[in-house]
């Protein structure tokens, strides 16, 4: 997620593209691009308002690289330098030096085209860009990282699921992930009504789906639930209002509503969730869409921890493997961005 070439008052006045992303080296266990799976050597920088951010948050907690990968996490109000180190002593990235992970890009390639996007991997000695390829930071975590998962990782790109897992993910993509922000940041009205109804049509799909298995692929998580989960936790809170995605509500879909709720309580999903970056991030940022910048006061989070009953259907979270340990000190998600924990 970046801001627009014009700032962060175009976001809504001209049409949405989601750019490619310009630094698609990868870090491979052969490190065959120059950047080899290294204990300690990268650092993650995210913002957890985003949601492709979101991802490799969750991967990286799933899979167990907290020791192996530092997280660096941005404040969630971007300037026209876009993503800033501000929630650090002296708004300097303590690993990093910087105050701008614009700095990371420009130590890569100076007067690169495309805007500073997170998610980003660093290499903390040359503190250059390794990679912004949010498509396949991810992937990589799950497959080329295997040598520093936890002991009782899950397997979330299994070999023999992955063509399923790759045409569901091509689908949730394409309609859901940047569904939202066709709809959103459409300049008129033929362009929002076909991005929308695109978005609800692939919704209705996935509904249909998970009414009869708890997971998209399989009977365990996947990579696949990672990437419909972040677009759907953000879905009430900003893009049913600020995207004006309102055909329906994920609350009012039972399926969906069970299927996020069941995700947000599975350790390494809802412990990296931070609604009040996200509601800020969205409704502070886009001035092109929301001009006063007010955020809105709901919606009511306390009903994320209520009982989803998917448990019905079976299904293995971590398959043969364990959750994830407790989230590592100085991560946590402040009080804030969490829903009350229910009385008793």
């Amino acid at each position: 997620m970046s801001p627009s070439d014009d700032g962060n008052a175009a976001y809504g006045k001209k049409k949405f593209k989601r750019s490619r992303s310009h630094f698609a080296d990868r870090i491979t266990a052969d490190g065959r691009d120059g950047w080899p799976v290294e204990a300690g050597r990268y650092r993650l920088v995210v913002s957890r308002a985003c949601p492709w951010a979101n991802r490799t948050m969750i991967s990286r907690r799933l899979l167990g690289l907290e020791d192996a990968v530092s997280l660096a996490i941005t404040d969630p109000i971007q300037d026209d330098r876009s993503w800033r180190f501000t929630l650090d002593p002296g708004d300097r990235d303590p690993v990093l030096g910087i105050k701008y992970l614009s700095e990371a890009y420009d130590a890569r390639e100076t007067g690169y085209p495309g805007g500073v996007s997170v998610p980003a991997v660093v290499d903390v000695p040359s503190g250059k860009l390794v990679t912004n390829d949010f498509q396949q930071i991810t992937l990589d975590f799950a497959t080329e990282w295997t040598a520093l998962h936890r002991e009782g990782a899950p397997d979330l790109y299994p070999e023999a699921r992955r063509d399923e897992i790759d045409t569901v993910m091509e689908g949730i993509y394409r309609d859901v992930n940047n569904g939202v922000y066709r709809s959103g940041f459409a300049t008129g009205q033929e362009e929002y009504e076909t991005a929308v109804r695109g978005l609800f049509r692939r919704l209705d799909e996935v509904t249909e789906r998970l009414a009869g298995q708890r997971y998209l692929v399989g009977d365990t998580l996947t990579e696949a639930d990672i990437r419909l989960f972040t677009t759907l936790v953000r879905f009430d809170p900003v893009y049913h209002g600020h995207f004006k995605c309102n055909l329906w509500k994920i609350t009012e879909n039972p399926v969906l509503w069970g299927y996020v709720r069941d995700l947000y309580q599975t350790p390494g999903f809802g412990d990296t969730v931070d609604f009040d970056h996200i509601k800020r991030h969205y409704y502070q940022v886009h001035t092109g869409v929301n001009p006063s910048g007010i955020v809105p006061v709901g919606p009511d989070l306390s009903q994320w921890l209520t009982p989803h009953g998917r448990e019905a259907l079976g299904g293995r979270p971590f398959g043969d493997g364990t959750p994830p340990g407790p989230v590592p000190r100085g991560e946590e998600v402040p009080a804030t961005g969490r829903p009350p924990v229910p009385a008793g």
